[in-house]
């Protein structure tokens, strides 16, 4: 299965960078203008609306429209895991619906002095099949892009 894997030091504190991640305003907070990202919905695991962290069980429906072209493209996940001990956190969420047939994404936090590593790692599968495999290859800039301005974004949000 494709892996995607990015990791950059933050120079802020780790319960700092956590908390700023366990919302939904870092997810907004850290993804760039040109996704065109709307937030349509968020539910908690007990069915509020609008939680102020993501724990396991939320809901989150959101819409993108890259550079503006095309129709938007809907996509639901869920939070299925969060974890935190002593300097170190992820939580996990899967796609239920959307543009991938598989669409597993964590986020991994780790105290470096008074630092914090941001590790995110994505687990995918394309959609179309055998189709979807033979141009997996040419999907990787895309992500890479994605990724890069994601934790530029969180260095200047937070540092």
């Amino acid at each position: 299965m494709p892996t995607y894997q990015r990791e950059t030091t933050v120079d802020s504190p780790f319960e700092d960078v956590w908390a700023f991640h366990s919302r939904v305003s870092g997810l907004e907070g850290v993804t760039p203008d040109w996704l065109g990202l709307r937030v349509e919905r968020v539910i908690g695991p007990d069915g509020e609306a609008n939680p102020h962290v993501l724990e396991p069980g939320a809901e989150v429906a959101l819409s993108i429209r890259p550079f503006g072209v095309g129709p938007r493209q809907h996509w639901t996940s869920v939070i299925t895991d969060r974890e935190r001990n002593a300097g170190s956190a992820y939580f996990r969420d899967e796609m239920v619906y959307g543009p991938f047939d598989r669409w597993e994404h964590t986020h991994s936090f780790h105290a470096d002095g008074d630092r914090t590593i941001l590790r995110d790692r994505v687990e995918y599968e394309l959609p179309l099949g055998g189709l979807g495999d033979a141009i997996e290859p040419v999907s990787k800039p895309g992500f890479e892009a994605m990724f890069r301005a994601r934790h530029r974004l969180a260095k200047a949000r937070l540092e």
